[in-house]
């Protein structure tokens, strides 16, 4: 039956062609865009997975340049115990020297207070970001200092921070407060021949610096005169020795903090290479079929216009039966 009032076969094409319009708009959102899941609408699951991943990503680039700062204070502590340790040989040898029969003590003396003087100035400098893990002027004892070093999420969802320890204590070079707590402030206690002649020996303590420090150290400073005697020289170097093997312990244990801090950079940045590549795989769109499926809903669109003008002819024939 044909009908004028009703023109099935144009609400057919027009149909058509609202629905190809449709996924033309949809496939030019996904062009235009990049994603394949833009919002919750496209698809809720996957949506959602990819906004909390991509808020753990932005931790972790958090993570990331935390470990930088910590990073850049372990090397600034670093380089000062490592000058520090170069001094302190130097005074040793400077030690060794003054054992020397006819050597002009005073003169050496000189010497190994203007080495005194770079240690300070050294352990003092090593300052990064107000924080100095080898000079304390503070009441308050040198304690561990923490590095953030990952952002965890468990499998039920929980977050939680993990941190790289290190306990300052242990580096502290020169405390101005408490003699007994810096490593060449506080006294060190050695075995030193007793007489030139006799066999045995006794227990004497030296300390390198004197950081004027409201608590003082026990012991002797490290100083030279005319009449110091060879078994003197002999528990000064002693004493130098074994605060040189301290601070050797010490510039290990921050190597290892820095080996540590550098394989978890490069940990963090392949954890946040690989979720952004996870997350790709959930919502970017394949730009090659888009634009192949574009391509082929323009051709569509072009044969539905077609059609409906085609539909649209039937009243035109009908009109023409009526002419004369």
């Amino acid at each position: 039956m044909t009908s004028i009032m009703t023109n099935g076969a144009a609400m057919a094409a027009l149909q058509t062609l609202r629905s190809i319009n449709y996924n033309m708009e949809e496939v030019q959102s996904r062009i235009s865009s990049g994603y394949r899941v833009e919002t919750a609408a496209d698809n809720a699951a996957y949506w959602s997975i990819a906004t909390t991943m991509r808020s753990d990503n932005a931790a972790l680039s958090t993570v990331q340049d935390a470990l930088g700062l910590g990073a850049a204070k372990v090397d600034t502590s670093y380089a000062g115990m490592s000058n520090a340790i170069d001094v302190i040989s130097e005074i040793k040898a400077k030690l060794v020297a003054a054992r020397e029969p006819g050597v002009d003590k005073t003169k050496i003396n000189k010497e190994i207070a203007e080495l005194k003087n770079q240690l300070v100035s050294s352990a003092e400098s090593a300052s990064f970001s107000g924080e100095n893990w080898l000079y304390n002027s503070s009441t308050t004892p040198a304690a561990t200092k923490s590095i953030v070093a990952s952002f965890n999420r468990s499998t039920d969802g929980s977050v939680s921070v993990s941190t790289l320890d290190y306990d300052t204590a242990v580096s502290i070079l020169i405390d101005t407060e408490d003699a007994s707590l810096g490593q060449l402030t506080k006294g060190v206690e050695v075995a030193q021949p007793n007489g030139a002649t006799a066999p045995t020996t006794a227990n004497a303590t030296y300390y390198l610096i004197n950081a004027g420090s409201t608590t003082t150290a026990a012991g002797t400073e490290i100083v030279l005169y005319s009449t110091t005697t060879d078994d003197i020289l002999d528990g000064m170097i002693s004493a130098a020795d074994a605060m040189l093997t301290a601070l050797t312990d010490s510039a290990a244990t921050l190597g290892a903090i820095q080996s540590r801090i550098d394989m978890q950079e490069n940990f963090v940045a392949n954890l946040m290479d690989v979720i952004d590549k996870g997350v790709g795989r959930l919502v970017d769109a394949d730009m090659n079929e888009e634009s192949t499926r574009l391509k082929a809903l323009q051709t569509q669109q072009q044969l539905g216009i077609q059609a409906l003008s085609i539909a649209n002819t039937n009243s035109e024939n009908i009109l023409r039966l009526f002419q004369q």
